[in-house]
């Protein structure tokens, strides 16, 4: 199954500190969670106005500490994933990292991740929709992935037909 995510982070050059998690289900299931453990106050300006405001109070039941994030991960993501995220090599990072060492990643996860930017210069870059909520809150990222994801399938399903249309007008 599919799981589109997005992470919001700290990061200082050095080392990358999980903020959020937001996972979204091919089949609709959505999975946030808050790292109580992130150092918050290592954000940069940027950070602090573009991802910490949309952080709830600590008092949110998705505040949770990152061994519980990873379990949570573990039993939502079911056997074999196929993770996707937009621009994905720190958020890749940053999940794995829950777990601890590459190595570490349970035994049913890839070790790599698909990129929807990746996806979408294959197909000739199209324009994509912009994201109109929210951004930088983890969840919302999430789901415009899996929308972006969706327009790019349907994108490249439109291409095959054409070109298979093309092919057999020419026999």
């Amino acid at each position: 199954m599919k799981y589109f995510f997005d992470t919001e982070f700290i990061e200082d050059g050095n080392t990358i500190d999980l903020i959020s998690i937001g996972i979204i289900s091919e089949d609709g299931r959505e999975y946030y969670a808050i790292n109580w453990d992130c150092r918050l106050e290592c954000a940069s300006q940027w950070v602090i106005d573009n991802v910490i405001i949309h952080l709830p109070s600590r008092e949110h039941p998705a505040w949770k500490n990152k061994k519980d994030i990873a379990q949570d991960i573990i039993e939502f993501c079911h056997s074999e994933p196929e993770f996707w995220a937009y621009y994905a090599d720190y958020d890749w990072v940053v999940l794995c990292q829950l777990f601890g060492t590459m190595m570490d990643l349970p035994s049913s996860f890839p070790m790599y991740c698909n990129d929807i930017k990746q996806l979408c210069n294959s197909v000739g870059n199209p324009k994509l929709q912009k994201q109109l909520t929210n951004q930088h809150h983890a969840l919302h990222d999430a789901r415009w992935c899996k929308q972006i994801y969706d327009y790019l399938s349907n994108y490249l399903e439109e291409i095959i037909t054409k070109q298979q249309k093309s092919v057999e007008k020419n026999i």
